[in-house]
């Protein structure tokens, strides 16, 4: 079992309505609340089942009534006084969890089942086994007596990226035994050495509080190594919110018990202690219905790599079933990051600003830019690790599958009706049409169209197509992205207003009016390349400036063509070019500082570009890009308040490609309807796609997360006049399939 005390997420006053006890309850995920008076006296317990039994009798439901009006006002209680077995025996298939009360029946605590998959809660931040790993700096007396020095090192942790930061206090007359004689003469020299360090250095009690409250300022989760009672005691008082528990007190049973009543959270360092012992500090834990994560430790400064035994993690799980860490005293952040792949959800080192100084952590400890490269690397190594669940291809994959990968292709001209045998079929680069393992499911079948030699077979060659093409209605100009070799087909076969040419480097050096017969009745747009040759990616943001002028000069090239299209569109006034105007970078996301800075470049390399009859668009990008067949990093243009104090400051308006700003809030944990409320004054033009997740882009609408049928009423009052087509990845697969079906889906949702 475990106890409890903080009680805030469990408690609705007895007057609030039923309706706040069900968001309560939605809120803890524990599936109760208990009501209490201002008093803080129990009232009774209200579960979820309580509510549905209670609703199944109503004819008419009203949710403003006293949530206390129908709880349990007879449940199952524990007191304070009581022996911990006593309370423990009471559990059963019914009884889940206990109110615990004092004398007075005031809620002081809730006596709860244990279990693994919650794990360990400070405060807000949960641990467990699907969390985020929890990075704690440790800075220990590596402030050297100076509080100047350790509020340096909270900064640099800070600025590192970690979670927590951990402090020690010690009462030393009341930690140290007093020698036969006094002084310390007669002890080892180890404890000596140790003693006299902890005399120069140990920092009164003031002076760590006022560290613990500049710590909290900085965001950073406060943890704290009692030595002793006196030091809890004034921790308490505090109101430390969990505790670190050393390895030196791993075997102190009295201390720990005296540690479990204050029911705070305990992690504790395992380092110096056997296996036995260890036993016997989890049978005590549990018994004292502690909440706790135990850290594996080497307590050898620095360890040695041959003495750290990593793979032992996982005994140490199932010793005690309770969430991992790893403690680490040996050089470099290797050994820290790997303990993240063998189940560590807590990582622990020593910070310091200069191994050189006196004190045996300085030399076990990471200095502030070695932190900040473990936790990127422990941060790297917890999304590489994924779930366990079965294999499916990420979007890169995908992209490159469809580069790299083979596919069947026809191998003579096919007939409709004609049947097709395995002379019929070949298999070529590169991967967009069936796979080579789908051969058995086509070969017999009757050809179900025209097919000239070297044409893809796809899906809809052995099963009936999604979506064929026809007249769409929309409130709005819409149109297709097309190439040279398809645009005149794909305007035969529907109504749109405009064809938006995507273009490659490959395709800017066509002879393109030869696949025009006569001029168009149409608008059009023009989505330049993002790559040309010789792998330049256009960046106008690039601080280099010799990759600067060439991006100009690629996107200047664009404006020249797109000039030369515009008699070709009867309806083209001042067309439009959508460009991914820069702010890559390769091996992490920039300061704000370089973002602005970045911005800067870019405007100055619009304006030295010659847009005379033509708008440049910018557009919203994704967080994660894919190029070169891997993926980068993104700055500009993909949170929202950069993003719109660069449009009010240059004019610029917008290309609002969907897919990617939705991927970009899902990173950053904005509020997408947010997002498109601030963007969407600023849009020209949208993209629209699906997405999931923070870097699967281009899905099929309604195969991702997006609320379409939300998002196409928000876009009519942001952004009614923007133009829009599908920018599905692959769309134009099998003469447009994916096109087609996003159309009709929006068409559905009334875009």
């Amino acid at each position: 079992m475990i106890i409890e005390r903080d009680v805030g997420r469990w408690c609705v006053n007895t007057r609030a309505a039923i309706s706040e006890a069900l968001r309560r309850i939605d809120t803890n995920q524990q599936g109760f609340v208990l009501c209490v008076d201002d008093e803080g006296v129990l009232g009774g317990v209200l579960t979820d089942g309580d509510v549905r039994r209670w609703l199944i009798k109503q004819s008419v439901v009203d949710l403003s009534q006293p949530a206390i009006s129908i709880a349990n006002t007879s449940c199952a209680v524990a007191l304070d006084s009581e022996p911990r077995e006593d309370v423990r025996r009471r559990f059963n298939d019914r009884i889940k969890f206990i109110p615990m009360l004092d004398s007075r029946r005031r809620l002081i605590g809730v006596v709860r089942r244990r279990s693994l998959l919650e794990g360990l809660r400070i405060g807000d931040r949960l641990i467990n086994d699907t969390s985020p790993v929890f990075v704690i700096a440790e800075v220990g007396i590596n402030h050297n007596g100076s509080v100047e020095m350790a509020r340096r090192l909270v900064m640099a942790a800070k600025e590192a990226g970690v979670d927590a930061v951990k402090f020690q206090m010690r009462h030393m007359k009341h930690l140290y035994r007093e020698a036969p004689g006094g002084g310390v003469t007669g002890e080892d020299l180890g404890a000596q050495y140790t003693l006299n360090l902890l005399d120069k250095f140990e920092l009164p009690a003031p002076d760590m509080l006022r560290l613990f409250d500049f710590s909290r300022e900085q965001g950073l989760i406060v943890l704290c190594t009692p030595w002793e009672e006196e030091s809890l005691a004034v921790l308490e008082k505090y109101g430390m919110e969990a505790y670190k528990v050393a390895s030196a007190d791993m075997t102190n049973h009295p201390f720990l018990e005296t540690m479990a009543k204050t029911f705070k959270p305990m992690i504790l360092s395992t380092g110096m202690s056997t296996e036995d012992e260890i036993s016997a500090t989890v049978k005590l834990l549990r018994r004292c219905g502690s909440s706790y994560a135990l850290l594996h430790c080497n307590s050898t400064y620095p360890a040695p790599f041959k003495d750290i035994n990593l793979t032992y993690l996982s005994r140490l799980k199932a010793l005690g079933n309770c969430p991992i860490g790893y403690s680490g005293h040996e050089r470099g952040i290797h050994v820290a990051v790997s303990a993240v792949c063998q189940g560590a959800r807590i990582i622990e080192k020593h910070i310091t600003l200069d191994r050189s100084m006196e004190g045996s952590d300085h030399k076990a400890s990471l200095l502030p830019d070695e932190f900040k490269e473990m936790v990127e690397g422990i941060r790297q190594v917890e999304q590489s690790l994924g779930t366990g669940s079965a294999r499916t291809l990420s979007q890169g994959e995908l992209m490159n599958r469809a580069n790299l990968a083979k596919s069947l292709v026809a191998a003579r001209d096919i007939a409709p009706g004609e049947l097709i045998d395995e002379s019929s079929v070949t298999i070529r680069s590169p991967g967009r049409g069936l796979q080579p393992n789908r051969l058995a499911d086509l070969v017999g079948r009757r050809a179900a169209r025209t097919m000239q030699r070297g044409d893809f077979f796809f899906e809809s060659d052995i099963a009936q197509p999604t979506a064929q093409p026809r007249p769409y209605r929309f409130s709005r100009p819409w149109g297709v992205t097309v190439r040279w070799h398809d645009f005149q087909e794909i305007n035969r076969v529907s109504n749109p207003d405009f064809l938006e040419f995507h273009m490659s480097f490959k395709d800017m050096e066509e002879d393109f009016p030869r696949y025009f017969d006569t001029p168009l009745d149409l608008d059009f747009k023009v989505h330049s390349p993002d790559t040309f040759n010789g792998d330049h990616l256009l960046d106008l943001a690039n601080p280099d400036d010799a990759h600067r002028r060439r991006s100009v000069a690629e996107l200047q090239r664009v404006i020249d063509l797109t000039r030369k299209m515009k008699p070709y569109f009867r309806k083209a006034t001042r067309p439009v070019i959508i460009a991914s105007l820069g702010g890559f970078s390769t091996d992490g996301f920039l300061a704000e500082t370089d973002v602005q800075h970045r911005y800067d470049i870019l405007a100055q390399s619009l304006s030295e570009l010659d847009s005379d009859g033509v708008e440049i668009i910018g557009q919203t990008l994704p967080p994660f890009p894919w190029y070169f067949g891997g993926q980068m990093y993104l700055n500009l243009f993909v949170k929202p308040e950069d993003t719109v104090a660069f449009c009010r400051a240059h004019g610029l308006r917008l290309c609002f490609d969907i897919s990617h700003s939705k991927l970009a809030c899902a990173h950053y944990r904005m509020s997408f309807k947010t997002f498109v409320d601030s963007v969407g004054p600023h849009t020209a033009h949208l993209h629209m796609a699906d997405a999931r997740g923070t870097d699967g882009e281009g899905l099929q609408i309604g195969d991702g997360e997006i609320d379409f049928p939300a998002l196409c009423d928000q876009l009519k009052r942001v952004c009614p006049e923007a133009s829009f087509m599908p920018e599905i990845w692959q769309g134009h697969k099998n003469h447009g399939e994916g096109f087609w079906l996003a159309l009709e889906r929006l068409e559905a949702f009334g875009l």
